[in-house]
């Protein structure tokens, strides 16, 4: 179905924009082009977002191990069969409109030779946000100055450039731990920082780093990230105490900032974390607006977000043809 825009541009309706293509905005899109609904998923960059950085799973069914660039390939593939995927497109906006929603995005300027203002616009009747989070970073000096030499976020990006050398992995839940885990299998020499005295991962990881021999550094936290060139030393306080110490990286895996912007924009509730408020039908407070995945906080696993996806996209046909 088409529609004349107020330009009398002719532009493409959708039944349902999910705009996210991680695991839960992929799933959402096989579900609803599986019903018929003429679908559309939009990402800001590649398919995939942070599953793409999860080195290893051993708790994904149907596979005893599998990397998330796999699983996304996979993932992609099947879905590309019932719905189309807009990889690399920014949304600038956002608006209600009679019968739906009028999004305005705009090609990433990594993708182009030159600079484009080009906006294309498209039309919704219903909107599945799946936007997922970003990484928080430790917010200390350093940082950003050193982000790309020896400061990172994704082993499986940045690991191969750090075997045989010191690593320090700070965090104490599940990415933290599988990350360390990656970093050991490759050949680096890392050790784990977490600010307590136990660890948030689940046990098994708990049992595999201690079978790899990754040390803890217990009641710790990274207060300076220092160097010249690379990263060669981090200001440690532990146990109450400053202290120096060596390490050729500094990886961060501790948690998640909620991709919120369209949410506030669409007048969509947020919890005081700032993540999307949704029934068990994943329906937020606005009508026709639904959301899966990290957005929505709760239990942070794919197989999860790939739950809230199929629902999300179930309820959105329902409430559109029931």
């Amino acid at each position: 179905m088409t529609f004349k825009d107020y330009s009398g541009e002719i532009m493409e309706e959708y039944d349902i924009i999910i705009i996210g293509a991680g695991p839960a905005g992929l799933t959402a899109g096989m579900y609803a082009g599986r019903q018929n609904s003429k679908t559309l998923v939009i990402d800001k960059g590649l398919a995939g977002g942070l599953g793409l950085e999860v080195p290893m799973m051993q708790n994904y069914p149907g596979f005893d191990l599998i990397s998330g660039m796999e699983l996304i390939q996979k993932m992609k593939s099947q879905s590309e069969n019932y719905c189309e995927i807009m990889e690399n497109e920014t949304i600038q906006s956002i608006d209600k409109v009679e019968g739906g929603f009028l999004l305005k995005t705009k090609t990433s300027p990594l993708l182009m030779s030159e600079e484009s203002d080009e906006i294309k616009e498209f039309k919704a009747k219903s909107i599945i946000l799946a936007t997922g989070a970003s990484h928080k970073h430790l917010n200390v000096p350093g940082e950003e100055e050193f982000l790309g030499r020896g400061v990172a976020y994704c082993a499986t990006c940045d690991g191969m450039f750090f075997v045989d050398k010191d690593v320090l992995m700070v965090g104490g839940g599940n990415s933290a731990a599988q990350e360390a885990l990656y970093l050991k299998n490759l050949g680096c020499n890392v050790k784990l920082v977490h600010r307590r005295d136990e660890l948030r991962c689940e046990h098994h990881l708990q049992k595999a780093l201690e079978e790899k021999g990754i040390e803890v550094l217990w009641n710790s936290t990274v207060e300076e990230i220092k160097g010249e060139m690379m990263v060669d030393s981090v200001r440690l306080m532990r146990d109450g105490k400053e202290e120096d110490y060596k390490t050729d990286a500094v990886f961060v895996a501790i948690g998640d900032d909620p991709s919120n912007d369209l949410a506030k924009e669409l007048g969509v509730e947020l919890d005081e974390n700032g993540f999307i408020i949704t029934d068990k039908n994943q329906a937020t407070n606005v009508e026709h607006v639904y959301s899966a995945g990290d957005i929505t906080g709760g239990v942070k696993q794919w197989i999860v977000a790939c739950g809230e996806g199929a629902v999300a996209a179930i309820s959105a046909y329902n409430d559109l043809n029931l």
